[in-house]
């Protein structure tokens, strides 16, 4: 059995949906949808623009959605994609709503609105310098947590914020805590780098961006899903319109779950992860879990050729 997953922001890179818009008229109303959904013009971010424009974050998550959807519909229309061998379908924190657009549970032009809301949101949460990202490699999640908990007695916030693959787990937080906790690390010959982000998503510091969305996500229509959603906050399926919308809420503050996502969906008979969207992040994380497994990444059109 297949699963399909939908990358989130770090995946994004200029021109990355080039190939698509030019050879698919499809890909073209998609963008053009998109932008007229926004009130501005996107496209041009995505098909034209710099690195610098393409990073900030209410610009990068729109712009991988769209990117995704436009793949996927290209897929389906133009390439004959047999949905009826797909059991559940993921994405990786911004990618879950690349998913539900795709699942036909939630319209693009709602989501591109989302998700650019999300984004500004997100961003103005945490002013700048304070927050930060911390990538920890090489030690599991328990032991990870009583190293954290060691921290408490210090002023900030440490938190689990992605747990992406065994060895790999990513925390935000208080820059300055995170500082000492990754000097603390490394006298524990514990492996960490900081990563190049612009706030520190998925922690409780998130919590002023989340009540934004609420009101968002209380007023948008969402369908119930065909297929099974895996959520980032539970790691299990969810199904039903009124359960889509608070785990979307809880998300923005809480742990992505991605590792226990991924060995749900094997525990339960998938084989075979088909990633869709710019990069290969996800295909990565899913080897590293079980190297056993299928994995492909559909970037450009030799992609689904192949």
């Amino acid at each position: 059995m297949k699963a399909i997953l939908f990358p989130g922001q770090g995946s994004q890179k200029t021109g990355m949906a080039n190939e698509f818009y030019s050879n698919f008229k499809i890909a073209r109303e998609i963008f053009d949808r998109a932008d007229t959904a926004l009130k501005f013009n996107l496209s041009k971010v995505i098909l034209n623009g710099s690195d610098d424009e393409l990073k900030k974050t209410e610009i990068t998550q729109p712009a991988i959605l769209i990117t995704s959807f436009a793949i996927f519909s290209v897929m389906k229309q133009e390439f004959n994609f047999d949905l009826s061998k797909i059991k559940y379908i993921a994405g990786h924190s911004l990618g879950e709503y690349s998913a539900l657009v795709a699942s036909g549970s939630l319209s693009l032009e709602d989501g591109a609105i989302l998700v650019h809301e999300r984004g500004k949101l997100m961003q103005a949460a945490v002013p700048e310098g304070v927050g930060a990202m911390l990538a920890v490699m090489g030690v599991d999640s328990n032991e990870l947590k009583s190293l954290i908990k060691e921290f408490d007695k210090i002023k900030g916030i440490c938190e689990i914020a992605n747990d992406n693959s065994p060895g790999q787990i990513i925390l935000s937080g208080n820059k300055e805590k995170l500082i000492t906790f990754s000097k603390d690390l490394k006298t524990k010959k514990k492996r960490s780098i900081f990563l190049p982000v612009s706030a520190p998503f998925h922690c409780s510091l998130m919590k002023p961006a989340a009540e934004g969305m609420k009101s968002l996500l209380k007023k948008t229509h969402f369908k119930n899903l065909d297929l099974k959603l895996i959520s980032n906050v539970t790691a299990l399926p969810a199904e039903e319109s009124d359960d889509i919308k608070d785990l979307l809420y809880k998300q923005i503050f809480s742990q992505v779950r991605w590792r226990e996502s991924v060995e749900y969906m094997i525990k339960n008979g998938i084989n075979d992860f088909i990633e869709i969207g710019p990069g290969k992040v996800l295909s990565g994380l899913v080897k590293r879990t079980n190297e056993k497994v299928f994995t492909r990444s559909i970037t450009k059109i030799d992609d689904i050729k192949n």
